[in-house]
Formats: structure tokens, C-alpha cells, sequence
């Protein structure tokens, strides 16, 4: 039956929806332009760095290799990680899941999100999506972010919250505006509820979002969390902007 069903239906490309192999699967066209990060990488913010990959997993567990960004802009979480820079298929695919309303694209894009993750997972962890309002939620009808997080939390067999956080106000999108607008525009817009509060004091939180620009979303998200007593935060992310080397 699958057979026959794999005549009539073939499996297509995540991204351009062309014939291809297997389900779930990059077109070869798609698969030169998709930039997984699997070198050396910074260890706050996963975005890639020159090197070889060689003794990278020492480096970055001793926070050696740390980019220029996070040099200058102090993060609010310890580690972090990212399965793709955000250019060629990765910035479609991601604006695929955000804009195109696919959400059928999460169970993969999850499963990559989860493999960058694996360095950052411990005992007892918790793992929460970045929220967005109440009302960019009811026009998008699903929050991308919980989807990829949904996925991390089951591969890992950790435990989700999907409510861990709170979106206070409706923020007007983070495309565009310099670094500094980016972060006012957030600027105490995300809180732990008090009735959250207790279960995360003192664990250890994997805050998860679809796409890293500059940052500030996930600062918002992270100084909650230490508001509210959470330990040691890491951050994963589907898609890293990246500066050209």
C-alpha cells in the first residue's frame, strides 16, 4: 500500500516541494543551499565560526569560542545553539513555518533543532518555547516556536511548558529597526506567571525559538526566567543570522 501510494503521491522536498527520495527530505538543490552548522560555532549563540571543528566540543564546553556579537552584548543565558544560519533554504524554510502557514514543516525542522540541542541537554531539564501575544497567535493560529520546542522536548525526553512564559503586550515585529530598537522593543514584554514561578525555580531551562537575529527576544525571555529563579539557561534556535566570512 505504501508502495502504491508513494507512486501516485510522490514524497517531495521540504522546501521547493520537488520529487525526492525520502519524506522529509532536501532536493539536492536545496541540500547545497541549506547551511547546517556542524563546525566550530560560538558557544552562546551557535553561530558559526572559522575553525576546523577540531577538539570544538572541549573548547565550547570550557566557553572558549564565543563570536564578536556576545563579546560585546552580554546574554542573559549560558549556551546556546542553532541548526542553520539563516540564509539559502534555511531562511525559507524558517519563514515557511512562520509566514506560510505550514506547520506540517515542524516534525522535521524539530528533529533538526533537537540534534543541535543534544550538547546543551541536562537532568531535570525544561524546555519553553519564546510566546508571542495572544493576538499575533489568533491571526498565525499556532506559535512556530512551541511546535519546534514540542519536538526538542520529546526526542530528549524532557519536560515541555508551553506555558512557562507569558507575552505581556503585542510587540510590532522584529524584522526590521536597528539592534537597539529591537531590544526596547521587547523590554519587559515576556514574564513568568506567579503560578509558573515555583516549577521552574532552581532547574535548568532550554528556551526555544525559530529564528536569532540580534537576540532581544531571547533576552526578554531569559531575564524572566532568572527573574523568577530558573537555573542555568541555554538557548536553541532553528535559524542563526550569520555575517558573511
Amino acid at each position: 500500500m505504501k508502495g502504491a501510494l508513494r507512486l501516485i503521491y510522490p514524497p517531495q522536498c521540504l522546501c521547493c516541494g520537488n520529487p525526492v527520495a525520502e519524506e522529509g527530505g532536501l532536493c539536492p538543490d536545496c541540500w547545497r543551499e541549506a547551511d547546517f552548522i556542524q563546525g566550530s560555532c560560538c558557544s552562546r549563540c551557535g553561530t558559526p565560526l572559522p575553525g576546523d571543528g577540531i577538539d570544538d566540543d572541549q573548547d565550547q564546553a570550557a566557553g572558549l569560542l564565543v563570536c564578536d556579537d556576545c563579546l560585546t552584548v552580554q546574554r542573559p543565558w549560558l549556551r546556546g545553539r542553532a541548526a542553520l544560519v539563516y540564509r539559502g533554504t534555511g531562511r525559507k524554510l524558517a519563514l515557511m513555518l512562520k509566514h506560510g502557514d505550514r506547520p506540517d514543516l515542524a516534525p522535521r525542522l524539530g528533529d533538526w533543532v533537537a540534534r543541535a540541542a543534544t550538547p546543551l541537554v541536562r537532568q531535570g531539564m525544561i524546555v519553553a518555547p519564546v510566546p508571542v501575544h495572544l493576538r499575533r497567535r489568533m491571526s498565525r493560529k499556532y506559535n512556530q516556536a512551541e511546535l519546534l520546542a514540542q519536538r526538542v522536548a520529546r526526542v530528549h525526553d524532557l519536560a515541555y511548558m508551553p506555558a512557562l512564559l507569558q507575552r505581556l503586550r503585542h510587540t510590532p515585529m522584529q524584522d526590521h529597526g536597528s539592534v537597539a530598537d529591537r531590544f526596547e522593543n521587547v523590554m519587559d514584554a515576556i514574564k513568568v506567571p506567579e503560578r509558573m514561578a515555583p516549577r521552574v525555580q532552581g532547574r535548568p531551562v532550554l528556551l526555544v525559538d525559530d529564528v536569532m537575529t540580534s537576540g532581544a527576544t531571547l533576552t526578554a525571555a531569559a531575564q524572566a526566567l532568572r527573574a523568577a529563579g530558573a537555573g542555568p539557561i541555554s538557548i536553541v534556535v532553528l535559524a542563526r543570522t550569520a555575517r558573511d566570512t
